[in-house]
């Protein structure tokens, strides 16, 4: 080939290359025009926000911030305090409508908010292509609850699964008073009587005064489950009775317990307060009866609510910023008790058996809540798709520093990972010193996702074996007649349990109190419960 030749072929490859680039530049223009065009039209929303909550989120938060500037959207948090949750948000439902982003607490509240025309229904569609990482995920580790959301056939809530649930509520004692009183943790009725005579009797706290007693209202439920059954709660428990549900406070068996409950009380073993409960204000979980050292048993609190000074090692930053791993510090119910009482020791115990071998107690469903979408939201057309698409990377982001980011805050400044296995993560000072410091940055406004726990927490409430011995509600969702009557016979249910312990009525009225129960709407809440057994199955 000659070198004129070769001269022209270069110029055309030039020429070629030259106009491509042109061509692909003016494409890449035209595509951002386009684009920015695209955000211009699209409206920028205004999305009103409910999440779990034991502070209030600021509203120029930073990682709200961080979420409000990935989607372009303005974030309203409607900071609703955890303990009044359902009181502040009726109140604000009452004067504003439903929030776009609902947090249904009770899952048997999801038919009630549903039944006041409150919430959007989802296409399953619109829900599988927006949200596509949660729905994947509550599929794979919670495949039975994935259409526990719907009603009459539509979707109106989103499950909320929570994998720790599978920890029973614990049975807690005073070690210390145990210990003065020569006594071991209770494995039968007749030994827990025992222990909790001499909690009451023999001045276990050793200061001479007759001030102190045996239980209060959550401990009851450790003697209920002694016969197989769970009464005080903030819902009916059902359970299953030769393949039909029945509502445990309405048992036969729970007589028997009332005997020993009546008896208790009129010999002074059970705190006379118990009527107003263990908790005295604040945080939710706190037994104040236990912490005041005034009864040396509970059944209250979540298994987290307990842990003591070197129950495991946990991850912790030292004074050059490295991760390194300490024994961890007493929270919640055992740091309040030792500060005023620091020689004040805790111990877990195994619900005690009954006389027919029966044990148990109270344990949170597996489906935790809802979270749903507020009816207001569909007046806006893409915001419902906003909205889920929000959700599900701050709930189930597939990317794993992306998610823990969307969680804990910034990685470097609020936490980093503790390992190389990425199953932990550390919080950096200051923020290891903020209680709930997670709602002052306002990270973590997702649902909980059922991932199987890896925690250091979790594995130690697994040697526990929290995971035995549980009391699960048989009817996890609701009924339209449950809807109606729930309240009122929860309230008789109460009245007629605290009558019957404290002597006020007779123990052979009990029958009479099941009637008035069922006569109150119980038989139609029986039939309908039933009923939807039988559907689901």
């Amino acid at each position: 080939m000659n070198r004129t030749l070769l001269r022209r072929l270069a110029v055309y490859i030039t020429t070629v290359f030259v106009l491509a680039v042109l061509v692909g530049c003016a494409r890449i223009a035209d595509g951002s025009k386009e684009q920015s065009a695209a955000q211009e039209d699209s409206p920028k929303f205004n999305i009103s926000w409910t999440m779990h909550q034991n502070l209030p989120v600021p509203q120029d938060a930073e990682m709200i911030r961080y979420v409000e500037q990935k989607y372009d959207v303005d974030l309203d948090i409607w900071n609703l305090e955890n303990n009044r949750y359902e009181s502040l948000l009726d109140l604000k439902l009452a004067q504003e409508g439903a929030p776009d982003l609902l947090r249904i607490r009770q899952p048997q509240d999801l038919l009630k908010v549903q039944q006041q025309g409150l919430l959007a229904e989802i296409p399953e569609e619109t829900l599988e292509r927006y949200a596509p990482n949660l729905m994947a995920a509550i599929r794979k580790y919670a495949p039975d609850y994935a259409d526990q959301g719907r009603i009459d056939g539509s979707i109106y809530g989103i499950p909320v699964v929570n994998p720790t649930n599978a920890y029973r509520i614990p049975v807690v004692y005073r070690q210390d008073w145990l210990d003065k009183l020569g006594l071991d943790v209770p494995d039968t009725l007749e030994e827990f009587e025992q222990v909790i005579y001499a909690f009451a009797n023999e001045d276990p706290d050793r200061n001479g005064i007759k001030d102190t007693y045996g239980l209060s209202l959550e401990g009851m439920n450790a003697v209920f489950g002694a016969f197989g059954q769970v009464v005080f709660a903030d819902q009916l428990y059902f359970s299953d009775k030769h393949g039909q549900l029945v509502i445990g406070a309405l048992e036969p068996e729970m007589k028997e317990a009332l005997v020993y409950l009546r008896k208790w009380y009129a010999d002074g073993v059970i705190d006379p307060e118990f009527i107003t409960g263990e908790n005295k204000g604040g945080y939710k979980h706190l037994s104040h009866s236990f912490i005041n050292g005034r009864i040396g048993m509970t059944s209250m609190g979540n298994y987290y609510h307990w842990i003591d000074d070197g129950d495991y090692r946990a991850w912790t930053v030292d004074a050059r910023g490295a991760s390194v791993e300490t024994p961890v510090k007493a929270t919640y119910n055992v740091k309040e008790l030792q500060a005023k009482n620091p020689d004040a020791r805790v111990s877990f115990g195994r619900p005690f058996s009954g006389p027919d071998g029966k044990r148990g107690s109270k344990a949170y469903d597996m489906l935790m809540s809802f979270t749903a979408i507020g009816a207001n939201a569909t007046k806006e057309p893409g915001k419902m798709e906003k909205i889920l698409q929000i959700l599900d990377d701050v709930s189930a982001n597939p990317d794993e520093a992306e998610r823990a980011t969307l969680k804990n805050g910034i990685i470097g400044k609020h936490w980093n990972w503790a390992g190389p296995t990425r199953e932990d993560v550390v919080t950096l000072p200051p923020y290891d010193k903020y209680a709930n410091y997670l709602n002052t940055i306002g990270a973590n406004i997702g649902m909980t996702v059922p991932y199987p726990p890896t925690e250091r927490r979790e594995q130690w409430a697994a040697t526990l074996h929290l995971d035995q011995d549980g009391i699960y509600n048989a009817l996890e969702v609701s009924t339209p007649s449950l809807v109606r009557n729930s309240e009122e016979l929860i309230a008789l249910r109460n009245r007629a349990y605290i009558s019957f312990i404290t002597g006020e009525r007779p123990l052979a009225e009990f029958d009479d109190f099941v009637q008035e129960f069922l006569d109150a709407g119980g038989a139609e809440v029986l039939a309908e419960a039933n009923e939807a057994n039988t559907l689901s199955e």
